[in-house]
């Protein structure tokens, strides 16, 4: 399957505290939409790889993607290098995607950036035809996505643009609230984490009002691009009133 959008994260919920909105929107617009988290998050403090399974099942539900994978890399330990980059090659060449997103390149996490360049740098040798991929047993093609964007998840970053998601911003929600081991619930026991407090989720609700300030609208995700992003003419800057 071809798909037009391909959202990849170190962990599950990554990609819906992050971009749930822009996969819900392009999805309404008819496009072809998948996840493929890197790791189970095996390593969280809260739940375990098999509730976290659950949770990303849920989740995609939700969000109406068409596909979600794992590919079980180490939590906290993978790396850049050529095994681990043949890995995300062969998820893009077997998808086709016209968009890539992925982490951030600087984020609280360590292994956000990490993988933001580990993606970034497979998009680009997915291109390159002598590099040679199987999947099923039967030769790749190679494939280089038009653009890899970056989310923007827990640092306050200046985007290089916003997206406006204030139709989609509370079924966002509701995807990220599927991983009910993660976040934030009235009456639980578990122990405390950066993420679980109430303050946590309402940064994130504030970030998305933040960068929808910068555009006058309600909600919005912020992007970093690879590289320039072109407007075929200046009609596509006016924003429509209605």
């Amino acid at each position: 399957m071809k798909l037009d959008l391909l959202a990849f994260g170190v962990h599950p919920d990554d990609v819906e505290l992050s971009c749930g909105g822009l996969l819900l929107k392009e999805k309404l617009n008819g496009k072809k939409t998948g996840i493929i988290d890197l790791t189970e998050g095996e390593l969280g403090t809260r739940g375990t790889a098999a509730t976290r399974r659950l949770e990303a099942t849920a989740a995609a539900k939700i969000l109406g993607v068409d596909i979600r994978e794992n590919l079980q890399m180490a939590d906290g330990f993978f790396s850049n290098d050529e095994a681990h980059q043949r890995k995300i090659i062969q998820s893009v060449r077997k998808y086709q995607p016209e968009i890539v997103l992925c982490n951030a390149t600087a984020d609280r996490h360590p292994d956000h950036g990490r993988s933001a360049k580990l993606v970034s740098d497979a998009c680009f040798l997915s291109g390159l035809m002598k590099i040679e991929t199987t999947d099923n047993n039967e030769n790749q093609a190679a494939w280089r996505p038009k653009y890899v964007l970056h989310y923007i998840q827990d640092r306050f970053i200046m985007p290089n643009f916003v997206i406006d998601i204030s139709n989609e911003f509370e079924q966002k929600l509701e995807a990220i609230k599927a991983y009910y081991t993660q976040f934030h619930q009235s009456g639980e026991n578990g122990p405390t984490t950066y993420i679980s407090t109430p303050d946590f989720f309402e940064s994130v609700i504030y970030r998305h009002k933040w960068f929808g300030k910068m555009i006058g609208v309600k909600y919005a995700e912020g992007f970093l691009s690879d590289k320039m992003i072109g407007l075929e003419n200046l009609d596509a800057l006016i924003k429509q009133n209605t």
